[in-house]
């Protein structure tokens, strides 16, 4: 069974569903919790099943406002992307309210491939889509979370979530074999080791505090909380079966 196939984002996408109307504005949905726990695949997952009834959905991942590297370079802030402070809350605040208006609104567009955002690159979200998913890890920082309609934690064991960390750093250097340009392009020759040092230290230095400090306090605001397995399958969900 694919994660598709899952009857808990099923389930999930019938209850964000109850909170479409056919004259309103978008409904903005968050998807938060630490990295590799599943944001992406769960935002992924409530778009085809939103679709598959007939809803119009956006994406709007957060990291397209990190702050480009140069600039979080010039506010010593290198080591702290993914931190609240990393991004440009202004900037994305003002996008969820333009989305809440029902405006069209132009966002801008950051690649994992080169860990940066891509310079005069765009993309767009239509004031008339049905929802849109707010995905990222400070989808439930205070500024965010007030311009959403619900919202999701995905929750996972700290163990958990360093394995999958751990995978996903193997597969993008694997993936930067023959792609010089990749921000992973360094640590595709060489081994295991030297891998595994360089992902443990990014996990125990910058994720986990940023798990522990920022992300993880955010849980409480959650409408709903998807609670995971060691095989990344969805346990329960936890809240109420509609948003109040």
């Amino acid at each position: 069974m694919t994660y598709l196939e899952e009857p808990a984002y099923r389930e999930l996408a019938h209850r964000v569903l109850a909170l479409v109307s056919d004259d309103g504005p978008p409904v903005l949905v968050g998807v938060t919790g630490g990295v590799a726990a599943g944001k992406s695949t769960t935002a992924d997952a409530l778009r085809h099943h939103l679709e598959a009834a007939g809803r119009t959905v956006g994406l709007l991942a957060t990291d397209a406002f990190l702050w480009p590297n140069a600039e979080l370079e010039r506010r010593a802030l290198t080591m702290r992307k993914g931190f609240p402070d990393s991004y440009d809350v202004e900037g994305l605040v003002a996008a969820l309210r333009e989305l809440r208006a029902g405006r069209t609104v132009e966002l801008p567009v950051y690649s994992h491939r080169t860990y940066d955002r891509v310079a005069g690159d765009t993309s767009v979200i239509e004031g008339t889509t049905d929802v849109v998913v707010v995905e990222g890890v400070n989808a439930l920082q205070p500024e965010v979370a007030a311009e959403l309609d619900a919202s999701v934690y995905v929750d996972a064991e700290e163990a958990d979530a360093r394995t999958w960390f751990v995978r996903r750093f193997d597969e993008l250097c694997d993936g930067a074999q023959d792609d010089p340009g990749s921000f992973y392009a360094p640590l595709a020759g060489v081994d295991d080791d030297v891998r595994h040092r360089v992902a443990d230290a990014a996990w125990d230095g910058i994720n986990l505090v940023n798990l522990r400090e920022h992300i993880a306090p955010t849980r409480p605001r959650a409408t709903w909380v998807l609670r995971k397995g060691p095989d990344h399958a969805v346990r329960s969900i936890d809240g109420p079966p509609t948003a109040s």
